[in-house]
């Protein structure tokens, strides 16, 4: 009998399964068992890598005959507790709990995992399952079954059983070999940018029992994660990355662009629909970079307290820029703290929605692993990267020639997600030529095509490179801003937005984008009209605007003012509408917030009950406009009931910006007192030197 450790493979979602729960009577034992027996015989894989170990489920059903027989004996007696089965029959069946307990994990492992993990690791797979295949039957013959009241065909259905189980074998089929044999020459012909030949994808599917696009994209989910789950030296995980690529690839290729779940778009006076995909689950704002607006793999604070993802922050600051791309605030210095309590947050969320979650490691070890791992990761990788490249190609042009409405759609759809990860397959999409394409579409009728179309462009756009391709695009400005002023949904538009935001990361392009005649227009429509989350994008491409000073006085002309402070009143938006007013205020329209009506009142009210980021905003916003307004708006804001107490708050529970803004405000608001203190002691001696030359004369 083995005696080595049952260590099945880690399921990637769930803690390590519970032991079997011990049976307080031999009843309830045989009530267990009879419940296991089923649940292992139900068990099925459209993959078979052992002809013997296959036919498993079949045999454990015959048990359940025993089983059954053994409690209707319990169910003839007047109390179950009165019955007691011979002690080492007794025995013998909590030793079969175990090995039924264990042969079910295995089988729901094996039928958890995706087809090329299990193809892959069949060898392991069969030796552990045979393991617990031949306890069981060394149990069984050990089992006293004369001391047993069962019928005389149950023991010979036993006596059979026994003999099937033995002749049991760890060997994998050889078809499973040549299957694996098959798959990795594929991997190795996509490598060296061979396109795969569809009658020898078609093979390779049929033998998976992957027969259409949604048996493909259950593989690929399947698959993924897998590869989350495995060590990072595993030798199969750089074939089992290219293969999730190349299984997207010959998806489209055998079976089509995938359907685009309807939706049930809304209006630009409706609420919000869900618009949910399998694909596209909702990341939560927080755990997206703001620069690239993927999850963040690495977040890091800069100077101004803003979180941005490392890479992404890095490639900010290496291009020149020496401004925090959020806020426009100077970056005071150039480091870089490592968000921690951040990053475990972003990789407990992606363990409960079962996604994979790759932490970067900027460590020296990290990188040696990485590099030293076994020479096939570059090569697999590479054929990862030419999968992508044949898809994008492939989809290009499809949609160059798309017959109809609806068949655009569904390539778009493909398009945007293959551009939602990854700046190479940003590169490829855009290199196939996808932009040209793609911008005749935003002007589209069909609401779920335009959501598609424009959300790809905001998907390219994060590529530094992209960015001039579609600025160099004949109609680009002209088709945003045309989603942004009459998009069929909230959803379209507020993508249009945060492309605008996208696009300003480069600084002509932010002048450029100011310049068309409605842009500052349709944000501020849409910051006063929309939902909250159409106001957050509306008011953070305004933001990043407001970055350029040449462009304050378009945005004050366009009522951005206004719109801000009205917004400000709203706690969902008052981060941004106060960043808005801040930036505005320090680079040239200082004196259009002091005239706005409210305005004092409305910060002041941001700074008593806003958030962190916001009050600090609203204190900069207030020392701007002080400081370039003169003293009738610090009368106003002196004369704001309890001020001085939110100024004091400020300065001991703000963030390290906000205190230094709040001290401002305080020496400005005691210098106004002081001059307004010495003007009124200066005219009470004027009048009384008057008096008194009065009374001499």
């Amino acid at each position: 009998m083995a005696t080595s450790p049952f260590r099945p493979f880690p399921h990637p979602s769930s803690s390590p399964p519970p032991p079997p729960p011990d049976p307080s009577s031999d009843a309830d034992l045989l009530r267990h068992l009879l419940s296991l027996s089923r649940d292992v015989s139900s068990s099925s894989s459209p993959l078979r890598i052992n002809p013997n170990l296959s036919s498993v489920p079949r045999n454990v059903k015959q048990l359940s005959f025993l089983f059954e027989e053994l409690l209707l004996a319990v169910q003839d007696e007047d109390d179950d507790r009165d019955l007691a089965l011979p002690r080492t029959a007794s025995l013998c069946f909590r030793e079969i709990h175990l090995v039924l307990h264990r042969l079910k994990v295995l089988f729901d492992d094996r039928d958890y995992r995706s087809r090329f993990f299990v193809l892959f690791r069949a060898e392991r797979i069969a030796a552990e399952i045979h393991e617990q295949v031949v306890d069981l039957a060394t149990f069984l013959d050990i089992l006293p079954l004369a001391e047993l009241r069962v019928p005389e065909d149950v023991r010979d259905l036993l006596r059979l059983l026994r003999r099937q189980l033995r002749r049991t074998s760890p060997a994998v089929d050889p078809a499973a070999l040549s299957l694996r044999r098959d798959v990795l020459e594929l991997v190795a012909g996509v490598e060296i940018g061979t396109v795969p030949d569809r009658g020898a994808l078609r093979g390779i599917f049929r033998r998976l029992s992957l027969d259409g696009a949604r048996s493909c994209r259950h593989e690929i989910e399947s698959l993924e994660r897998d590869i989350a789950d495995c060590v990072v030296d595993d030798r199969w995980v750089p074939g089992m990355v290219a293969l999730a690529s190349i299984l997207r690839y010959a998806k489209c290729v055998l079976f089509g662009a995938s359907t685009p779940r309807s939706n049930s778009s809304i209006g630009a006076g409706g609420s919000k629909s869900p618009f949910s995909e399998a694909e596209d689950l909702a990341v939560p704002a927080d755990f997206r970079c703001p620069i690239s607006l993927d999850l963040m793999r690495d977040p890091v604070v800069v100077a101004t307290g803003q979180t941005y993802d490392r890479e992404s922050i890095v490639r900010w600051i290496g291009s020149g820029h020496a401004t925090c791309p959020k806020s426009g605030q100077a970056l005071s210095h150039l480091e870089l703290l490592p968000n921690r309590a951040l990053k475990n947050l972003i990789a407990r969320w992606c363990r409960d929605n079962n996604l994979p979650y790759d932490v970067a490691d900027t460590s020296t070890s990290t990188s040696k692993k990485q590099d030293d791992a076994d020479g096939a990761t570059a090569g697999t990788n590479k054929a990862a990267l030419e999968a992508a490249r044949m898809m994008a190609s492939f989809l290009v042009e499809e949609l160059a020639t798309a017959p109809s409405t609806e068949a655009a759609h569904r390539l778009v759809h493909e398009l945007r997600l293959l551009a939602k990860h990854g700046s190479d397959n940003r590169a490829f999409v855009a290199e196939a030529g996808a932009i040209p394409l793609l911008l005749p579409l935003l002007r589209s009728a069909n609401a779920g095509l335009q959501i598609n179309a424009v959300t790809a462009l905001l998907n390219l756009s994060i590529l530094e490179a992209n960015k001039r391709r579609i600025m160099h695009a004949d109609g680009a400005v002209e088709g945003v801003v045309h989603v942004l002023a009459e998009g069929t949904t909230w959803r379209a538009k507020e993508n249009a937005a945060a492309t605008v935001l996208s696009l300003c990361s480069v600084h002509s392009y932010r002048r450029r984008l100011a310049r068309h005649p409605r842009t500052v227009e349709v944000l501020v429509q849409m910051a006063r009209d929309g939902p909250a989350s159409a106001k957050m994008d509306a008011m953070a491409a305004i933001l990043s605007l407001a970055a350029d000073r040449e462009n304050t006085r378009r945005l004050v002309e366009g009522g951005v003012v206004a719109a801000a402070l009205e917004a400000a009143g709203e706690p969902e938006v008052a981060e941004e509408a106060s960043a808005v007013l801040a930036a505005v205020a320090r680079r040239g329209g200082a004196e259009a917030v002091a005239e706005a009506k409210g305005a004092v009142a409305r910060l002041v009210g941001v700074l008593r009950r806003g958030s962190d980021r916001a009050r600090e905003s609203a204190a900069a916003a207030l020392v701007a406009v002080c400081r370039r307004t003169g003293a009738s708006i610090v009368a106003e804001l002196a004369a704001v009931p309890g001020i001085e107490w939110v100024i004091w708050e400020l300065m001991g529970a703000g963030t390290e910006r906000a205190r230094r803004k709040a001290a401002a405000l305080g020496r400005i608001c005691r210098r106004w007192a002081a001059a307004v203190e010495a003007e009124r002691t200066a005219r009470v001696s004027a009048m009384n030197v008057t008096a008194a030359s009065t009374t001499v004369a």
